[in-house]
């Protein structure tokens, strides 16, 4: 009882927030010019059903098949980088993010208006509401000044921090779905060019078995036109190292944002019998440092840097400030797999351990 209580306790305090924003600032409201602001476009691809009594939302049901929409977001002009301004009582595009546009499409015509761009593909965590995934890639798309179409793969959170299980369990059903988006990403795109995926916490597990199924029929090629960075990353080490064993070798080594300071991943570690999460992995151990050179991934320790809200949201400075540039990765420069540890934003990182010496 001591040990379930500890785990309320701490579940709790990381779901401290109160007034979360509710789906009805998703209504488009009537544009007007406001000095200064900016507006970002992003592309939906999503597994929830539709929210009840609200048209213009998604909600925390599954839906039979993937559904298809595009929101335009206003950006406040006072905006702060890595941070979402959330209406107060009234939506006002001066001082928050205000939804000035939305439309429903089919597939085929979300493929044609992302075909030829660079795509930059969000998956969202867990505890998590559309609303929430939404505007944070609006921001990210902003702040990082990306050159290219943001998208968002939004999976059925329960958008609950009691609601772990049925989170996961909506992760998992999503995985075709996320497969097939990624094929059709990597279809639309230029020759040579590659589709940037950036996944969160438990969307970083569904990534990973969105990779499986693609490897495991026959679609290993699409695996070869991604560049993917897992931030958070709520998986079991050595379910990790199943599905990367499933793969075959990847052309770009998947980078692993960790940070040993992560609570949430520390709750979820309890929760899963004390087994660790790879994203509270100690770059510092000879064992982590090893076992990424030889599974050909890329972990870079990011606790150094402010977390902000939450270390569990570490990623968002870290890419607010530049991180995601257009061509894609933000550690394309770590031309090879091992642990890396970053000192500051925007600043340098440096390799750890003898693995890595020339």
């Amino acid at each position: 009882m001591r040990r379930n209580g500890f785990l309320l306790v701490m579940m709790l305090t990381l779901a401290a927030c109160s007034g979360r924003p509710g789906p009805e600032l998703l209504a488009p409201m009537p544009a007007h010019r406001v000095e200064g602001a900016r507006s970002v476009t992003v592309h939906v691809v999503t597994t929830r059903a539709d929210a009840p009594d609200m048209p213009f939302a998604f909600g925390r049901g599954r839906a039979g098949a993937p559904q298809y929409a595009e929101f335009d977001i206003s950006i406040p002009p006072g905006h702060q980088p890595g941070q979402i301004e959330w209406p107060e009582q009234t939506a006002d595009p001066a001082k928050s993010f205000v939804t000035v546009g939305q439309r429903r499409m089919g597939g085929q015509e979300l493929a044609r208006g992302v075909a030829g761009e660079h795509v930059g593909l969000y998956v969202h965590g867990y505890n998590t509401s559309f609303q929430e995934a939404l505007y944070r890639l609006a921001q990210l798309s902003a702040d990082a000044h990306l050159a290219g179409t943001p998208v968002l793969f939004s999976w059925p959170s329960e958008a609950h921090v009691a609601a772990y299980m049925a989170d996961r369990d909506g992760a998992d059903y999503s995985r075709s779905a996320l497969a097939n988006l990624l094929q059709q990403l990597t279809a639309g795109a230029k020759p040579g060019d590659t589709v940037s995926v950036l996944a969160h916490s438990m969307g970083a597990r569904l990534m990973m078995e969105a990779l499986r199924e693609l490897n495991m029929t026959g679609r290993g090629a699409v695996i070869d036109r991604l560049d993917i960075i897992l931030a958070a990353l709520d998986i079991d080490v050595d379910l990790f190292h199943e599905q990367l064993a499933a793969l075959r070798p990847m052309k770009r080594p998947i980078t692993v944002l960790v940070s040993s300071d992560d609570r949430a991943l520390k709750v979820s570690s309890r929760l899963a019998a004390g087994r660790p999460r790879l994203g509270l992995a100690d770059v510092h151990d000879p064992e982590i440092q090893q076992g990424a050179q030889q599974a050909g991934i890329t972990i870079v320790d990011i606790t150094a840097l402010p977390k902000g809200d939450s270390a569990h949201s570490r990623y968002v400075g870290l890419i607010s400030a530049g991180g995601l540039a257009a061509e894609g990765n933000p550690f394309r420069l770590v031309r090879q797999a091992g642990a890396f540890v970053f000192n500051q934003v925007g600043a340098t990182f440096g390799g750890i351990g003898s693995v890595l010496e020339d």
